[in-house]
């Protein structure tokens, strides 16, 4: 391990599946695979990170796109996506089945358990990565995923209540749910157009009361935040007690909480 760029953090190189990627890693217990959003690991990210990490847990954040603790903006944001776009580790617009690098996480996912113990492993994807959590229950310990705000495959006509998850991860997720106790947590703004309400009511039939949602009225989204509301837990985040973005965040370290440290 060496001192990571990310304040607080150390980082390695993992290779896993014939990828290697840098992972930040930073506290001790249970572990926790924070996904950044797009365009990366911006400090809004790595200060969410920190706070998962000051609440108990074993943070493991994987460099998958964009450079550590660069500042979001709208070129950097455009530069970032777009190379996610022609990535192969990326399906962007798969509406029945997950994105390549999800393999890649699990692989991860398993290292960290069996290095950190517990009863399994959280999994916190954002906007882009929102959905990875739900298919990472496949063939890894997963039993705490966050879905905040989860984006893939876009809103487009017959995809806004897609999951970006193929049958065999939903199988799987119902059988970590009926076997292991696993529970789903859900977050987004209300107007979110890149996360339709459409995708938590799909969640809501599919995983009935395993399945929790967040929803928050786009008014409480902090207004010096990049963009329209959008990101729960960091850029939106209005961290302040008895704002629902920070009711929100509070929720997410509780669930893990209750999910990982039994």
């Amino acid at each position: 391990m060496t001192a990571a760029p990310i304040p607080g953090f150390v980082s390695a190189p993992h290779a896993l599946l014939g990828e290697t990627r840098d992972v930040f890693r930073r506290g001790r217990g249970p572990a926790v695979i924070v996904m950044s959003e797009i365009p990366g690991i911006t400090p809004q990210v790595a200060a969410f990170a920190t706070r998962v990490a000051d609440a108990g847990f074993s943070v493991w954040l994987p460099q998958l796109f964009g450079s550590p603790m660069r500042p979001i903006s709208a070129g950097y944001l455009a530069a970032s996506l777009a190379r996610v776009c022609i990535s192969r580790e990326f399906s962007v617009l798969a509406a029945n089945q997950s994105s390549p690098i999800v393999d890649w996480l699990r692989a991860l996912a398993r290292e960290a358990h069996a290095e950190c113990g517990g009863p399994g492993v959280g999994a916190i994807g954002m906007c882009l990565t929102g959905n990875f959590g739900l298919a990472m229950m496949l063939d890894a310990p997963v039993i705490a995923p966050v879905l905040s705000q989860p984006s893939l495959p876009g809103a487009l006509p017959g995809r806004r209540d897609a999951l970006h998850v193929s049958p065999a991860e939903l199988a799987a997720a119902h059988e970590k749910i009926d076997q292991h106790g696993a529970r789903i947590l859900g977050l987004r703004f209300k107007g979110d157009f890149m996360c339709p309400g459409s995708r938590f009511e799909r969640l809501r039939r599919e995983f009935g009361d395993a399945f929790e949602g967040i929803e928050i009225a786009d008014r409480h989204a902090n207004p010096d935040g990049f963009g329209s509301a959008h990101s729960v837990l960091t850029t939106h985040l209005i961290d302040t007690a008895g704002e629902p973005t920070r009711a929100a965040l509070d929720r997410t370290l509780a669930f893990l909480r209750e999910q990982l440290l039994r």
